[in-house]
């Protein structure tokens, strides 16, 4: 048995603030090789457990370990090198005069608008991550510029600057059109299965963004975890209809997944 630790474990994590119970006693393991699905409706406390995670947001109880070294018992500035993350408001505070290259050799330092003359070194590594989630032709376009599909594979090159080994994509699709969304999701699905891939947790409201290569899903509802696995065991129509407190139905088409609301003969697609 290997004594590798997890990527990132989680245990009796429990956030309270101003007598508000936002998560409680939440437990959850991501191990290395695996790539997860995070899914709640809008309140189910999603945002401070990432704000936990990357140590934004300190837990009225519990631990977070990640790649075995444990949050305020180690280099917390260190250790949020170790997490990427992609979220809509690091999209909204990027330099609209800022170069593509440029916004992803500040991933590197954890700062926003690049001031100097990046090394060497670093632009070269920038340009091979550009060339990974190829947006390469993007080097020299400035920030203001980019479409919302580009923006955030420049957002995934910056996270990968630090070499992470772990890479939070918060709700990445918002704002996408449904051709952007489905071609970012497919680059999803391939930088996944790439070799070197950091961990992946995806946070999603919408089953249509669950690709093949998202291994477990943990579903949470009023700062509990409803229920957590494997995609094949979990995802279904009772834990989404529990997590969403709605009467939900879950329909599978090919390797993707569609979800209906409403009664018999009312049905609504909600992939959409």
């Amino acid at each position: 048995m290997s004594n590798t630790p997890p990527i990132l474990r989680v245990q009796n994590l429990s956030i309270q603030r101003d007598g508000i119970l936002i998560l409680d006693r939440l437990e959850w393991t991501v191990n290395r090789g695996e790539h997860w699905i995070l899914m709640g409706s809008n309140g189910s406390g999603k945002t401070s457990l990432l704000s936990a995670l990357t140590g934004y947001f300190s837990p009225t109880e519990g631990d977070i370990d990640l790649l075995g070294e444990r949050f305020g018992e180690s280099d917390w500035r260190e250790l949020r090198t170790a997490i990427g993350i992609v979220s809509s408001g690091l999209r909204q505070m990027m330099a609209d005069s800022e170069p593509a290259l440029y916004s992803v050799v500040s991933g590197k330092y954890a700062i926003i608008d690049y001031w100097g003359q990046p090394k060497r070194k670093d632009l070269l590594e920038a340009r091979r991550l550009l060339k990974l989630v190829e947006a390469d032709y993007l080097a020299d376009r400035p920030w203001a510029v980019l479409s919302q599909g580009e923006r955030q594979r420049v957002l995934i090159a910056r996270a990968l600057m630090s070499n992470p080994k772990l890479l939070i994509l918060d709700e990445p699709c918002a704002g996408l059109d449904p051709v952007a969304r489905e071609t970012f999701l497919q680059f999803l699905e391939k930088l996944g299965r790439s070799r070197h891939s950091p961990a992946l947790i995806l946070v999603t409201h919408h089953v249509e963004e669950i690709m093949p290569v998202f291994s477990h899903i943990l579903f949470l509802k009023a700062g509990k975890v409803i229920t957590q696995g494997t995609v094949r065991t979990s995802l279904n129509s009772r834990n989404l209809s529990s997590t969403f407190g709605a009467s939900v139905s879950l329909r599978r088409k090919g390797t993707r997944y569609l979800l209906e609301a409403g009664t018999s003969g009312t049905r609504r697609n909600l992939c959409c």
